[in-house]
């Protein structure tokens, strides 16, 4: 099965850093890499200022603080959105409970 893993430029695995302590893993799985491979799943990335920002919008929009995890995909969209017919639809699965997160993003927001 293929594996995919973060490298530095000599190959070796690659030190990770994310604002969420469930995406600081420097590897997917056999499953995830094989949707990569036949194109049937994209990866891409989300920084943390990103992730924090998505999740203040989610949170003042949609009255919902999301966990960190999942807020890196609403700042996936949030980036899409504009390139969007207003007719497309778009289904995101918000997993989790921001409230677990709330010291972090109260460190990270500046709040109080």
């Amino acid at each position: 099965m293929p594996e995919c893993v973060l490298q530095d430029g000599a190959g070796q695995i690659a030190l990770t850093h994310s604002i969420s302590a469930g995406l600081d893993y420097p590897s997917i799985g056999p499953e995830h890499a094989w949707l990569h491979d036949t194109s049937r799943a994209e990866y891409v990335a989300a920084s943390d200022a990103e992730t924090l920002e998505a999740t203040t919008v989610l949170a003042r929009t949609e009255g919902i603080i999301p966990a960190l995890e999942s807020a890196h995909a609403v700042a996936e969209i949030i980036k899409r959105a504009p390139k969007m017919k207003k007719s497309d639809v778009v289904i995101v699965n918000v997993s989790g409970r921001g409230d677990k997160d709330v010291g972090i993003l109260r460190e990270n927001l500046k709040m109080g």
